[in-house]
């Protein structure tokens, strides 16, 4: 199997280089509005945010910014095919402005964004990052009734493009070959994620630190595997160093990542250099999980009922029957970005 990872250099509010319907899902996490890391970018993009903030008015440049984030959602809309999933990783906000404090809801707003487009929220996912023990309480403290409870979680909002499920050729073996595990799906598909927590970016480009927005790879390779199947195209509009397309390479799905620094292109061609190994050891931990996950089964006097056609051990639902995971063989440049080849990962 092959897979191509395109890399554009660009705005996201205008996606010219991607034809309209092209993209199955949209995995990606914008800048988060009102939180003063991203003042700046904001500031770039729509030149009254600055002024809005310097007159104290709070309200106004939270609209500002998400008008910003608006144009790219709408390009989101034209891009997604009729069923596609589009999923936002986001958080909250809360700041002091004119010396008020105060949350910003960028969850809230985005999924009003997205109905507004005639995408169908579908059940959201939070997963809980670690808290900065310094700010761990905000306002008074261990006295009432001033303090502030810490926003320790963020949103991975689902819509679905369209108002209907995506329609496959019947007996699609690159859909049911994409099937995960049933011990997996329990996992992914519940709506709080206890299991992955906030990751520090670590970049040998001190000048791109700053500029660079952090959610651990664990969350898109989920995602990726949760709504996408093979043959598929993921597209992230805020790509920074390239997660998600990561995710994709690994998870043996086509990718498009769209950003307006050209200098994220030279650290993900980086991590491109380490993605044969970590998809070796994603498929080998994901295999292992399976087997323990059977043997507790077998220890506790259960069944497992299905063997698996491609490994050497069974089951539990018919839909995991043709299970089949992929490694990266190898990974070229391109003249766009990068092509992968993938092979079939057998029994031990």
């Amino acid at each position: 199997m092959e897979t191509t990872h395109r890399v554009a250099i660009g705005d996201a509010r205008e996606l010219d280089g991607i034809d309209d319907d092209s993209v199955e899902l949209v995995v990606t996490s914008p800048p988060y509005p009102m939180i003063e890391l991203w003042d700046d970018v904001f500031g770039d993009l729509d030149p009254a945010v600055g002024p809005a903030l310097d007159d104290g008015d709070g309200q106004r440049a939270f609209d500002l910014m998400h008008g910003v984030l608006d144009d790219v959602w709408a390009e989101v809309e034209r891009v997604l095919v009729d069923g596609g999933i589009a999923c936002v990783n986001v958080g909250d906000a809360t700041r002091t402005v004119d010396g008020s404090f105060r949350v910003y809801q960028n969850h809230s707003r985005i999924v009003e964004a997205f109905a507004a487009l005639g995408f169908d929220p579908l059940p959201e996912i939070l997963w809980r990052k670690p808290g900065n023990a310094a700010t761990k309480f905000m306002g008074s403290g261990m006295v009432p009734p001033n303090a502030y409870v810490t926003l320790e979680h963020e949103y991975v909002l689902v819509f679905r493009n369209g108002g209907g499920t995506r329609a496959f050729e019947p007996n699609a073996d690159r859909r049911y070959d994409a099937a995960y595990f049933w011990e997996e799906r329990n996992r992914w598909f519940s709506d709080v994620w206890t299991d992955v927590g906030g990751r520090v970016q670590a970049l040998d480009h001190d000048d791109l630190r700053d500029r660079a927005a952090a959610y651990p790879f664990e969350i898109p390779y989920r995602l990726v595997c949760m709504y996408s199947v093979y043959g598929d195209t993921v597209l992230d509009p805020f790509w920074g160093t390239g997660t998600t397309s990561l995710a994709a390479l690994v998870a043996a799905r086509n990718s498009i990542g769209v950003d307006r620094d050209p200098e994220f292109a030279e650290v993900f061609g980086e991590r491109v250099e380490t993605a044969p190994g970590l998809s070796r050891r994603v498929v080998e931990s994901r295999l292992d999980d399976h087997r323990a996950f059977v043997e507790r089964k077998r220890e506790a006097g259960e069944t497992v009922g299905y063997a698996a056609d491609n490994y050497d051990f069974p089951v539990v639902t018919r839909q995991e029957v043709p299970i089949q995971l992929y490694a990266i063989e190898d990974v070229a440049a391109t003249d766009d970005g990068y092509r992968a080849t993938h092979t079939p990962v057998g029994p031990e």
